[in-house]
Order: C-alpha cells, then sequence, then structure tokens
C-alpha cells in the first residue's frame, strides 16, 4: 500500500448515516442489517458525532436485567436518541489528506474510524479495517506477482 496515496483511494464513500434525533431503535437495526462498526451522525451534510457498535452496547448493557422483558428494553431503545451516546470529539481528514497521516492519528490516538470531511461536509470514513483490506489488496497481488514469475 502507498501510504503517501490520498485516503480517498481506500476510504468507503457508501456511507450509512443517522441524524442526532435517531431512535436507538435504528442504529440497533443498522448495526444487526449491516456489518459495520462505525455510523457517523450528520445534521444536513455535516458530521456532528459517530457512533460506535462499541459505545452502542456499552449503553445497551447498562439496561440488560434478566428480570425485564424484552418490551421493556425495546421501550428503551425508543426512548433515547442516537445524541445521547454519540462521540463528538472527532478527528476528521480530507479525502486529500495521506494514508500516512490517518495512520498517524490511529497510532497516537486509538481510533478505529476518521470521518473524511471536503468543504465542511462528509465525503466518506476511514476505518482501520479499509487499511487492513487495503493491505490485503496489495499482498495478494504482489503472491499473483510472484507465482506468475516462478519458472514453469
Amino acid at each position: 500500500m502507498n501510504i503517501l496515496a490520498p485516503v480517498k483511494s481506500i476510504m468507503s464513500a457508501d456511507l450509512i448515516t443517522l441524524s442526532p434525533q435517531d431512535k436507538l431503535s435504528q442504529v440497533k437495526e443498522i448495526f444487526e442489517q449491516h456489518n459495520i462498526h462505525h455510523i457517523p451522525v450528520v445534521r444536513f451534510k455535516t458530521i456532528v458525532g459517530l457512533v460506535s457498535k462499541s459505545d452502542f452496547l456499552y449503553f445497551i448493557r447498562g439496561f440488560q436485567n434478566s428480570a425485564e422483558d424484552q418490551f421493556v428494553n425495546e421501550a428503551r431503545l425508543r426512548a433515547y436518541v442516537v445524541e445521547d451516546i454519540m462521540t463528538t470529539g472527532l478527528a476528521k481528514l480530507s479525502s486529500d489528506e495521506r494514508i500516512d497521516v490517518a495512520l498517524d492519528i490511529f497510532l497516537i490516538n486509538r481510533f478505529h474510524a476518521i470521518p473524511i470531511v471536503d468543504n465542511d461536509e462528509l465525503v466518506g470514513i476511514l476505518t482501520t479495517f479499509d487499511i487492513i483490506k487495503a493491505v490485503n489488496r496489495e499482498a495478494i497481488t504482489v503472491d499473483q506477482i510472484l507465482e506468475s514469475q516462478k519458472p514453469s
């Protein structure tokens, strides 16, 4: 992977987003239906927060009580909104920033997702999983090249 390439070359741009006033029941549905771990929270197209699956599960665990039934837990999910649990102190990068800058942010801050913002508008998200996928793609390509160069 060329760490001097722009983050737009490996970021996820097809995003599922939430608004701050969406119910936590909607967060639960998104996490159950999609294989993602971070959901950007936007007001219009401006990012205002991020909900991670870890934050959501931590919040939900506070409700777990074996004596309570599923109906009560579902009512709680409808009573709380995204704004109640979202993270707001976010690192952000522009799509033209280099991948090595993102790597430094991941290492120093132990973040797992960085919103990508151009002109105050959310255009993508870069996660540690995106980095792993990019490295894996390159490793497969290198393996294929080496395999094709072996004498028959």
